[in-house]
């Protein structure tokens, strides 16, 4: 990390998770913070989903909730990023406080129960910069207390399929009391067709992801699987935040409620993004994220199966430079590998992270 980002990071530390969230928003509107944008390389691009992606380096969803920023983190070097989960009606979310930072982990706890300012806000500044360059996709969830939580997703991909490269299904938040309950088979069948349907209405067919949890077991994962690739969804991102406590040093770690992210995250949900991997076989899209903090951890992602990695809680430890940093590590891997693209490197470890328990 550089003295200006510890410096930043420092002050940013000084104020509760939350605030020190807005204000790093807000300095992303203004044009901040400056700095050199990463080499564009060759090797590091991907072709995926009809998409082409300069780097496969992505902003998670959770950081960009309401679509203010999305081009001022394709600025930082990401090669696309992910805006929301945006809700059809706005809702302010669970009381606060609702983040928690576990600075002896490099993680992050966070109970914010999908806070955003609905789809009409989100619609306004996403119609906005239409025609401009760049991935930008929507991540899409249901209000906690909608009626028909099926329905909400359908008026997501209705409103935001015009605007999004790709639209992504979040039902995996631990943070909206019984919508993981959707990952459950029947419920999850009924779901991807009626997300399916609404997308041959729409005006425009972006692909679409489903996003899941990392709480999954084996059988979970198979039933997913079967599901994603009977109803022919586009890709599965791997994983949302956990609710795992295993292993923390952080004191109060053990003692808040909410999903955890960040580096605790990184084992288990490369374990369950291999398992995935193997289960809809090489051609369907997965996307990884949870615990990527350098080239190292973003490349394993890829060895493990991924074609793309996110990453959001990094950031908050490592600062805005690090996508700059992960983009420059992975030319240097591909330097001394001799690699012409990363895509080679994919599922070089896909047997071994597979194998590992849940």
């Amino acid at each position: 990390m550089s003295v200006f980002d510890r410096i930043g990071q420092k002050l940013l530390f000084t104020f509760d998770p939350e605030t020190a969230h807005g204000m790093s928003i807000a300095a992303l509107r203004c044009g901040l913070p400056v700095g050199a944008r990463p080499v564009r390389d060759e090797r590091l691009k991907v072709s995926l989903c009809g998409l082409d992606f300069p780097n496969p380096l992505g902003m998670a969803a959770g950081y960009d909730k309401n679509a203010e920023v999305p081009d001022a983190l394709l600025g930082l070097g990401f090669g696309f990023a992910e805006v929301g989960t945006v809700t059809p009606l706005p809702q302010a979310g669970n009381p606060k406080p609702r983040i928690f930072r576990l600075t002896e982990d490099d993680a992050v706890i966070n109970r914010l129960g999908f806070n955003n300012g609905g789809h009409e806000a989100a619609e306004m500044r996403l119609a906005a910069r239409k025609g401009r360059v760049g991935i930008v996709g929507v991540n899409i969830g249901a209000n906690k207390d909608s009626a028909d939580r099926v329905h909400d997703y359908e008026l997501g991909v209705s409103r935001f399929a015009k605007y999004a490269s790709y639209l992504t299904v979040n039902i995996s938040s631990p943070n909206t009391p019984g919508l993981r309950n959707m990952q459950a088979r029947e419920q999850l069948g009924e779901l991807l067709a009626r997300v399916i349907s609404a997308r041959g209405s729409a005006s425009a067919q972006p692909p679409i992801f489903l996003k899941v949890a990392p709480d999954l077991v084996e059988a979970e994962l198979e039933e997913i699987a079967a599901e994603v690739t009977e109803k022919q969804i586009d890709g599965v991102i791997v994983s949302n935040t956990t609710l795992s406590r295993s292993e923390l040093r952080s004191p109060s770690g053990a003692g808040e409620t909410g999903g955890l992210s960040g580096k605790p995250l990184f084992e288990r949900s490369t374990i369950v993004l291999a398992k995935m991997r193997r289960l809809l076989g090489p051609e369907r899209a997965v996307i990884g994220v949870g615990g990527v903090d350098s080239a190292e951890t973003a490349l394993e992602k890829i060895r493990a199966g991924a074609d793309l990695v996110q990453l959001y809680t990094g950031m908050v430890y490592a600062g805005p430079a690090l996508p700059g940093r992960i983009l420059a590590g992975m030319a240097k891997f591909a330097d001394r590998e001799q690699l012409t693209s990363l895509r080679g490197l994919r599922d070089s470890r896909l047997s071994e992270w597979a194998a590992k328990p849940l």
